[in-house]
């Protein structure tokens, strides 16, 4: 064990975990007042049910012996942590217990992000339960997939195999582009079509109700995604070095391209859209962190930032409420991260490889494609499947009547804001604060 790179890996997974409740806030600010709570809280429901999941059984389905030519791992292996608990019990360098905890985080915010899909129409109790599964049945065996490397002895020959797309595809996704973000935003595009639109969307407005929660908890999210990217070093070494610099500067780049693109298109650059372009070069990174130079991953995220800002836009031309742009940004800076991979990649970067632009030719970028495309296609057709289980078996989306009164009174019996104080006095025999300037306004329009 080294003690270093454990205290730098459970710091990290501190630092993931400050993405949920970050990613509530972002989501929060961009629904409008009366069903922020409701968002909220399927955040911090995802915390709750996939943090008991991967305990039980979650880690040995994505970590434990492969049973399926490397698509799943041995569900029961480890229930309940059994087996990992004792002080010679490693993964590398780290402590088991450590390596469980920041994965844990991972399966955590990869189910969360799909809820922004479904933002002010879906009940909370449904949700708990499509979360459940989705995690089961689609995310534990992608992470499986791309997360779970052989296991070599001292010969290098292969004891412990691990998933498919690490081991025998070799597609580079350092952090979860597949895993999480294309994973995540595919299941999104699902439960959008089964839930349908909103009422009133697209002619109503529904604007965010509160811009600064938005930059609030993008800024969480930049903070904890230093733990998610650097910290998949597993180690506090140059790999973590160069990630951590990657994930700074493609952020940057992409929040200045989204910003560049608003102003082209709109004449003006939005606070959202600084924001959404924040998380979108964040998610494009998230794979390349480790197979890219800074000046490449300034380029993947400038890339990026552009690509998704035009594709928010997709979801009026083909007709699907995806609320809060969750396949606009992840599954599209997903999809862009880990592709452009295979043109961007350079040998002077921790993982060694050359993509077409360093004279590595299309070898990696059809790995890429491949390993993108697997799990999009899987992700998707798996959550439709989900997606109408739950809403035909214990219905998924509130009434149209809790959706236009208050999606949150409705499934939580609360309201983020309370007004009663300005705008009501019942009970109390005094006019209220309202009533007082009302009257001074009508005795300044008399005078």
């Amino acid at each position: 064990m080294d003690t270093g790179d454990t205290a730098w890996v459970l710091t990290s997974a501190a630092l993931v975990l400050l993405m949920t409740p970050g990613l509530a806030f972002f989501y929060g600010g961009m629904v409008r007042s009366k069903s922020v709570l409701n968002m909220m809280m399927m955040s911090l429901g995802a915390m709750a049910v996939v943090g008991v999941l991967w305990v039980l059984f979650g880690y040995s389905a994505a970590f434990g012996a492969d049973v399926g030519g490397g698509l799943l791992g041995k569900p029961f292996e480890f229930f309940g942590l059994d087996g990992l608990l004792a002080a010679d019990s490693l993964v590398g360098k780290l402590p088991s217990t450590v390596f469980v905890a920041f994965q844990a985080m991972f399966a955590i915010i990869t189910v969360a992000l799909i809820s922004g899909a479904i933002a002010d129409r879906a009940r909370f109790g449904p949700w708990l339960l499509f979360a459940g599964l989705w995690a089961t049945i689609v995310y534990f065996p992608v992470a499986h997939w791309v997360f779970d490397f052989d296991g070599k002895d001292e010969a290098g020959n292969v004891v412990d195999p691990g998933g498919w797309i690490a081991n025998k595809l070799l597609a580079i996704d350092f952090a979860g582009g597949t895993a999480v973000h294309i994973n995540a935003g595919a299941a999104g595009l699902a439960l959008a079509i089964v839930l349908g639109k909103r009422v009133g969307w697209p002619k109503e407005p529904m604007k965010p109700h509160s811009l600064p929660l938005v930059v609030l908890g993008a800024g969480l999210l930049w903070f904890g995604w230093f733990g998610f990217n650097a910290g998949s070093a597993l180690g506090a070494n140059g790999t973590a070095g160069v990630t951590f610099i990657n994930t700074l500067v493609a952020t940057c780049a992409a929040m200045l391209g989204w910003m560049l693109t608003e102003r082209i298109r709109d004449g003006k650059a939005t606070t959202l859209g600084a924001a959404s372009g924040v998380i979108a070069g964040l998610v494009a990174i998230t794979p390349a962190c480790s197979a890219v130079t800074p000046v490449g991953a300034i380029a993947i995220g400038a890339i990026t930032g552009v690509l998704c800002a035009l594709a928010v836009s997709l979801k009026y031309r083909f007709g699907f409420d995806d609320s809060l742009d969750v396949v606009g940004v992840h599954l599209v800076g997903g999809l862009s991260g880990t592709i452009l991979i295979g043109l961007f990649a350079s040998e002077a970067a921790p993982a060694k490889i050359n993509g077409l632009f360093y004279g590595g030719g299309v070898d990696q970028l059809w790995r890429q494609a491949v390993g993108a495309f697997a799990v999009l296609g899987y992700s998707f057709v798996l959550s439709l499947a989900l997606g109408y289980l739950v809403k035909f078996t214990v219905g998924f989306r509130a009434s149209e009547e809790a959706e236009v009164a208050s999606i949150d009174e409705a499934e939580h019996a609360e309201r983020a804001y309370e007004y009663g104080s300005l705008t009501s006095a019942r009970g109390t025999g005094k006019p209220s604060v309202a009533a007082g300037a009302t009257a001074v306004l009508e005795g300044s329009n008399k005078k």
